[in-house]
C-alpha cells in the first residue's frame, strides 16, 4: 500500500511545443507540419524534422541548400535562414526519412512544394539529417504558440480530485488546461478525442485512459469562469508526447467565453499496479503478467528491456529501436509513454540470448511481444542491448524524506517527516540494522539514483538539531519498494537503543553502479573432484574454508574438494570496489595477502528440496582486471599491494586452483544436487541488479566423479 502524500506538494508542469503551418498550396501539395529538434540547440536552430501521414519524420542532407534552409525557416515563422548542417549535428532522428534530395528555389511558401524524390523515397541513413539555423527574428503576425499542459480542478498547475473519496495518490482525474499568452485556458471537448486523452495519461505516467462521471465536472464547470483556448489537437493515440500531435484549427468562441455544447476537457486516466491506490485483490489480478521487465535502472520506470520467450528472460537489440516501441514496453509494464528510447546498452549489457530484433510497433500493441520483429539477430551483442525511460505518475514522494549535512545533495544523514502528537515532524532513522539495500530505497525514493554506500554512524552530517530525534526504527527493505514507508519498521513504536544522533541512518547515492555477473559456461566447463591432503590444507582450515568435520581430522586424512573457475564480469556503469577502504583492509599472514571484504562470494551444495549439505565461501583477497573487453584498459592489479576492483567491461578470473576456490564435500553421499554460487551475497556494495547475482547449477555425485550441467543466472531458476 502507497504512503498518501500532500496533494499540495504535488506539481506536474508539462511543456510541448508546435508550430501551425498552412502548407496547402495552389498546387495542392501535401499539407505538413514543420519542427526543429535535437541536442544541445536553442529554439531557433536544430534538426528539421517533418510531420506527414501522421508520423513525424526526418529530411535527408542530399542535395539540399540554404534556399531549402530559408523555405524551412520561413515556414516555421523566422525571417530567413542563417545556415544549414549536413551529417545529423544536432542528432540522429528516429522514424522514417521523409524526403530526399530537395530542390527549393527559395520561393516556395512550404517545403512539400520542393522537389524531391516523392514523401517516403529516400535511401539515406539518419547519420545524414539535415538541419538549419534560423534567423531568431520572427515574421510580424506569425502565429505561435508555446503551451503549458496541465490537468487541475481550480486554476493549481497539478491534478486535484474533486470527491473526498477521489482525494488519493496518484490523482488521476482532472481539468485539462493550456497556458497560452501568459494565461491558463481550458480546452473545449467539442472536437477531443479519447486518442488526445491517451496521449495525455501517457505523459502523465499512466498507461492508458478510462471513462468518468462527468456529471460533477458540469457542475463544477458552471460555477468556473470561462477562459477557452481557441485551437483543437488531433492525436492518433500512438503518439509518446502531446508536441507529437497536430495543431487542429482554430475553434470559433463567441467571447471566448462559451463551448457549446460541451464543455472543458476532462482527463480520466488508469494508473499502473505500482501506482494503484489501495485495491482489491480481485483488481491487481486483473493486470496482465507482463513479458517484459526492465534491469539496471536506478528510477523506477527506467532501465534495459528485458524479454521473456521459453522461461528465459533476454534482451532486445537496438536496431531500429525508437519512441513507438519504448512506449509500448512502458504502458505495458504500467507507466505511461516513453521519454527516450536508448540505444548502446545505456543501462548496462544484460545476459543470455538476444530475443528480439528490427523491432517495429505502431504504439497500440499490448505488448512488445505484439510487434513485428526480426527473431534473427545474428551480429547483435549485448553491447548493442535496448532500453527505456518512461514517464511515470508524480507521487511526491520525495517531499517526504531528505538528506541532511552533506557536502552536496547526493549525500547526508537519513530524515523523515513523521506525524508525532497530531503534526508532521522531520526525524532521523536508526541505523541499527541499516544496510546497503535500505539506503538503495532512499537514493530512488529522493531521485538520486543508486546508493554508493549506506552509513550507521553520521555524527560528521548533524543537521537541525530540532530533527534528531528517532522517528523510525527497525527498517529492513528488499530493494524493490518505492518508499522507505513501504519497508518493514517498528511503526510508531520507535526501538532504538544507541539514538539517532551519532548513530543516525545515512546515505551517499550516485548515478551510476556496477553489475557483477558470473559466467555460468566457465563454471560448468572446469568442476572436477580433487582428494587432497589435510596437512597441505592448514591454511584453508584457519580461513574457515573446509566443512566442520575438518576440525576433527588428522594431518593425514583426506578431503574431498568440488574444485571449479569462476569468471565475475562487471557488465554496469561503473567499477567495482570493495566498500573497505585500503587501510581497513585484514592482512592474512598464512596466505600473505590482504582481505578487502570478509566475504566476495558463497558457495553451496544443496538438496533439490533446497536444504543445504555442504558450504564455502571466498573471501575477496584480490579483485583485479584479469582481463577486459577489446579497448578497456585494465585499472586494477593486486601486485605490490595495489587497488582493488573490477572495471566496468572486464572481468576477475578465480582459477580453480586458488584456495577455497571450492566446496568440501567430504562427508556428502552420492546423489542429484544442486550447485550454488552467489557473488556479493551480503551486498556489501551496491550493485544496479542483485537478480544476477546468484547462479544455479544442476550437480550429479556418483561417490568418484561429479558433473555439473544447466547451469543458469537468476534468483528464480526452479529445477524440477
Amino acid at each position: 500500500m502507497l504512503s498518501p502524500v500532500s496533494i499540495h506538494g504535488l506539481l506536474t508542469t508539462l511543456l510541448w511545443m508546435c508550430v501551425l503551418c498552412n502548407a496547402q498550396s495552389d498546387s495542392g501539395s501535401p499539407v505538413i507540419q514543420l519542427r526543429l529538434a535535437g541536442e544541445k540547440r536553442k529554439h531557433y536552430e536544430g534538426r528539421v524534422e517533418v510531420f506527414y501521414n501522421g508520423e513525424w519524420g526526418t529530411v535527408c542532407d542530399d542535395d539540399f541548400s540554404i534556399y531549402a534552409a530559408q523555405v524551412v525557416c520561413r515556414e516555421l515563422g523566422y525571417l530567413d535562414a542563417e545556415s544549414w548542417a549536413p551529417s545529423a549535428k544536432y542528432g540522429r532522428g528516429e522514424g522514417r526519412i521523409w524526403l530526399d534530395n530537395v530542390h527549393c528555389t527559395g520561393a516556395e511558401k512550404s517545403l512539400a512544394q520542393c522537389e524531391s524524390n516523392g514523401f517516403g523515397v529516400s535511401d539515406c541513413k539518419h547519420s545524414e539529417d539535415v538541419g538549419v539555423v534560423c534567423t531568431q527574428k520572427r515574421i510580424p503576425g506569425f502565429k505561435f504558440i508555446k503551451n503549458h499542459i496541465r490537468m487541475d480542478e481550480r486554476g493549481y498547475s497539478q491534478i486535484r480530485a474533486t470527491y473526498s473519496h477521489r482525494k488519493r495518490i496518484p490523482i488521476t482525474e482532472g481539468f485539462l488546461e493550456v497556458k497560452d499568452g501568459g494565461k491558463w485556458r481550458q480546452i473545449c471537448n467539442e472536437e477531443w478525442t479519447e486518442m488526445n486523452s491517451r496521449v495525455i495519461c501517457g505523459m502523465y505516467g499512466f498507461p492508458g485512459e478510462k471513462r468518468f462521471n462527468t456529471r460533477p465536472y458540469k457542475l463544477l464547470a458552471k460555477r468556473r469562469k470561462k477562459n477557452y483556448w481557441g485551437f483543437s489537437v488531433n492525436c492518433t493515440g500512438n503518439e509518446a508526447d502531446l508536441s507529437d500531435c497536430k495543431l487542429g484549427h482554430e475553434i470559433e468562441l463567441k467571447g471566448n467565453n462559451t463551448c457549446e455544447p460541451g464543455m472543458p476537457v476532462v482527463i480520466s486516466c488508469v494508473p499502473g499496479r505500482a501506482f494503484a491506490p489501495s485495491v482489491s485483490m480481485g483488481f491487481r489480478k486483473a493486470y496482465r503478467q507482463p513479458l517484459v521487465r526492465l534491469k539496471g535502472g536506478a528510477m523506477i520506470g527506467e532501465g534495459r528491456v528485458e524479454v521473456l520467450k521459453n522461461g528465459e528472460w533476454g534482451t532486445v537489440c537496438d536496431d531500429n529501436w525508437n519512441i513507438q516501441a519504448a512506449t509500448v514496453v512502458c504502458r505495458e509494464l504500467g507507466f505511461g509513454s516513453a521519454k527516450e528510447a536508448l540505444t548502446g546498452a545505456r543501462m548496462g549489457q544484460g545476459i543470455g540470448p538476444v530475443h528480439m530484433n528490427e523491432v517495429l510497433c505502431s504504439g497500440f500493441e499490448k505488448s512488445l511481444t505484439d510487434c513485428y520483429f526480426n527473431r534473427d539477430a545474428l551480429g547483435c551483442s549485448h553491447e548493442e542491448d535496448a532500453a527505456v525511460r518512461c514517464n511515470v505518475p508524480a507521487m511526491g514522494f520525495h517531499k517526504r524524506l531528505r538528506l541532511n549535512g552533506g557536502r552536496n545533495p547526493y549525500e547526508g544523514r537519513v530524515e523523515v517527516l513523521a506525524e508525532r502528537n497530531g503534526s508532521l515532524v522531520w526525524g532521523t532513522v536508526c541505523s541499527d540494522s541499516w544496510g546497503t539495500m535500505e539506503a538503495m530505497v532512499v537514493c530512488r525514493q529522493l531521485g538520486l539514483g543508486f546508493a554508493s554506500h549506506a552509513f550507521q554512524e553520521t555524527w560528521y552530517w548533524q543537521g537541525d538539531a530540532s530533527a534528531d530525534a528517532v522517528v523510525m526504527s527497525g527498517v529492513r527493505c528488499s530493494g524493490t519498494e518505492l518508499t522507505l514507508d513501504q519497508c518493514l519498521h517498528h511503526g510508531k513504536h520507535v526501538l532504538c537503543p544507541k539514538g539517532g544522533g551519532r548513530f543516525a541512518a545515512g546515505v551517499s547515492c550516485t548515478q551510476t553502479a556496477p553489475d557483477l555477473v558470473l559466467s555460468s559456461q566457465v563454471v560448468e566447463q572446469t568442476t572436477y573432484l580433487e582428494d587432497r591432503p589435510m596437512y597441505v590444507l592448514q591454511c584453508a582450515q584457519e580461513e574457515h574454508c573446509l566443512s566442520s568435520s575438518a576440525d576433527k581430522a588428522d594431518s593425514t586424512s583426506y578431503r574431498r574438494l568440488l574444485r571449479f573457475s569462476s569468471q565475475i564480469h562487471n557488465n554496469g556503469q561503473s567499477d567495482f570496489r570493495p566498500r573497505a577502504a585500503h587501510h581497513s583492509w585484514v592482512w592474512h599472514e598464512c596466505h600473505r595477502h590482504y582481505h578487502s571484504m570478509e566475504v566476495f562470494t558463497h558457495y553451496d551444495l544443496m538438496s533439490l528440496n533446497g536444504t543445504k549439505v555442504a558450504e564455502g565461501h571466498k573471501a575477496s583477497f584480490c579483485l583485479e582486471d584479469t582481463h577486459c573487453d577489446e579497448g578497456i584498459q585494465k585499472r586494477y592489479e593486486c601486485a605490490n599491494f595495489g587497488a582493488q576492483g573490477i572495471t566496468v567491461g572486464c572481468w576477475d578470473t578465480y582459477r580453480h586452483d586458488i584456495d577455497c576456490q571450492w566446496i568440501d564435500i567430504t562427508d556428502v553421499k552420492p546423489g542429484d544436487y544442486i550447485f550454488q554460487i552467489v557473488i556479493n551475497p551480503n551486498y556489501e556494495v551496491a550493485e544496479s541488479d542483485y537478480t544476477n547475482n546468484i547462479m544455479r547449477c544442476r550437480s550429479r555425485y556418483d561417490g568418484h566423479r561429479i558433473w555439473t550441467y544447466n547451469c543458469h543466472i537468476g534468483e528464480t531458476m526452479t529445477f524440477g
